[in-house]
């Protein structure tokens, strides 16, 4: 949502200059505050202080772990000796990685 800080000051019942030491850090941002700021820009307090980012991390790995065999190849690497989680390893680049001498038809 594209808002300046004039606009947000106004719906806030703020001063744009407070607003603007909010944005650089000047000042603190309350809880309240942060939420009524989430609420007017229409997003979550949690993208405000960039949690979201996290969020969407775990939601790629919780995917990626869902992925049939996942886990048991997990099972297996934590099993496995140093020497054989890099050959591990190893295997899943190469199975992975495209063929760099394969016949390009």
């Amino acid at each position: 949502m594209k808002i300046s800080q004039d606009e947000l000051a106004q719906v806030l019942g703020l001063t744009f200059q407070q607003v603007q030491k909010y944005e650089r850090g000047t000042n603190r941002v309350s809880a309240s505050m942060l939420v009524r700021i989430a609420a007017k820009l229409q997003t979550t307090v949690g993208s405000l202080v960039g949690e979201d980012v996290v969020a969407e991390q775990d939601v790629a790995m919780l995917t990626a772990l869902s992925t049939p065999g996942a886990i048991d190849l997990l099972r297996a690497y934590g099993q496995a000796t140093p020497k054989g989680r890099k050959a591990i390893l190893n295997v899943a680049r190469t199975l992975v990685e495209p063929d760099e001498t394969a016949d390009v038809a």
